[in-house]
């Protein structure tokens, strides 16, 4: 019965997709590129095994991505399948270099999981944090292709763990091993029989203590920033920017980088005609205008991550909407960290309010307050630098157990 109503969840959801397309520009995105899908694995080397890296989007990626870049480091010849779902992932990341085919994840019907998985020779298959598709991960169970699934977490809450979740939890089993990031992802799994399962932490730690290691420099960031007390707002959207530019405007002993999350023609003219005192793009940003500047906005994507080593603080988006963003992207830099009431479902950034390394706000008035103490407290940076580094080596546990052969 579960396989049934699934399965006709998944046809349901092409037809969707199809018709979002009409008139939403990223279901467009995702319905262009999944016509391409049987073209790319067409081209596959069929002498060799591929080893599949499946992340949802960008963000998962980026958990995926040291896995990636430690394969290649300890095999340069492995050739990698790297697949998404959401064409926010799809579209920054068609170009990755170290993968020899990027495509998009076929909607998860039967004879979608069968066709992927005859395309192309797969040896072992890695699903980054939370894909748990029945059909494709069936397929891999019954050809006894090794899968794994890392830096997962886990809550009380999924349907995994509740009383009809029986036939939902099967899935689970699909995994030759489960790697989480915390001791109570991995008490709940036990609980419902799942032991193969080893405590990792989050390879995102990994991910960025490498960019710091490997910073891009910005000359221009760098006039702008020189010598002043900074907040880099990074993946805003409107909610967050109400509060942050109100306060900016008024303060005149701070200035500001904001990165948006979206950086549209039509949403940089909405947030740029509310800045009040001097601000250049990025993209337009000259060693004379950004010198004269008190406002940098970042309209560019890919950059934020190293920006960060030139704030004082900064201020993490999302927060007021679904949930906040990377905030060890800012931390790993020693800076302390500001973000929205909505940040549960981020361990890190609890762990980082609990050593002192961030605050979480929600309104102005406690913004105000966050950000006067925060700059008082000389040492709130210091202990999120702390944290990251202590955290790190994800990747060399994860790596050792997945290819310890």
């Amino acid at each position: 019965m579960y396989n049934t109503v699934y399965n006709i969840a998944m046809c349901l959801m092409v037809l969707t997709i199809k018709f979002c397309a009409l008139f939403k520009k990223k279901m467009y995105y995702r319905e262009k590129g999944s016509k391409q899908v049987w073209r790319k694995l067409s081209i596959a080397d069929k002498t060799t095994k591929y080893i599949w890296i499946h992340a949802a989007s960008l963000g998962e990626f980026e958990q995926g991505r040291p896995v990636v870049e430690a394969i290649k480091e300890k095999n340069p010849e492995a050739k990698i399948l790297l697949t998404f779902f959401s064409p926010s992932g799809y579209e920054i990341c068609k170009n990755y270099p170290l993968a020899d085919i990027v495509c998009y994840l076929p909607i998860d019907t039967p004879r979608n999981a069968r066709r992927f998985i005859n395309a192309i020779q797969i040896e072992k298959a890695i699903f980054v944090k939370y894909e748990f598709w029945r059909n494709i991960l069936s397929e891999l169970k019954k050809r006894e292709i090794p899968t794994y699934l890392i830096s997962s977490t886990f809550r009380k809450n999924q349907l995994f763990f509740s009383p009809c979740g029986i036939s939902h939890r099967k899935v689970l089993n699909c995994f030759t091993h489960i790697f989480v990031q915390n001791e109570s992802s991995k008490n709940l799994l036990q609980k419902i029989n799942i032991n193969n399962v080893t405590i990792s932490g989050d390879t995102r730690f990994d991910r960025v203590v490498k960019i710091a290691q490997n910073a891009k420099q910005f000359p221009l960031i760098r006039i702008f920033a020189e010598s002043q007390n900074v907040l880099v707002a990074g993946s805003t959207w409107e909610k967050d920017e109400k509060i942050i530019i109100k306060h900016f405007n008024k303060n005149h002993s701070q200035k500001l980088i904001i990165a948006p999350h979206e950086i549209s023609k039509h949403r940089l003219e909405v947030l740029c005609s509310k800045i009040k005192r001097p601000y250049v793009k990025y993209s337009e940003a000259t060693e004379e205008n950004v010198a004269q500047a008190d406002c940098l906005v970042i309209d560019g994507f890919g950059l934020l991550s190293s920006i960060y080593q030139y704030g004082s603080l900064a201020y993490i988006g999302g927060g007021f909407g679904v949930g906040i963003h990377n905030t060890l992207e800012a931390a790993v830099w020693k800076i302390p960290i500001i973000f929205g009431p909505n940040y549960q479902k981020a361990e890190e950034a609890k762990d980082l309010i609990a050593c002192g390394g961030a605050i979480s706000v929600t309104n102005l008035e406690e913004y105000k307050k966050a950000l006067t103490q925060l700059l008082n407290e000389k040492n709130a940076g210091e202990q999120a630098g702390i944290y990251v580094q202590q955290y790190a080596g994800s990747t060399d546990l994860i790596m050792n157990l997945i290819f310890r052969d």
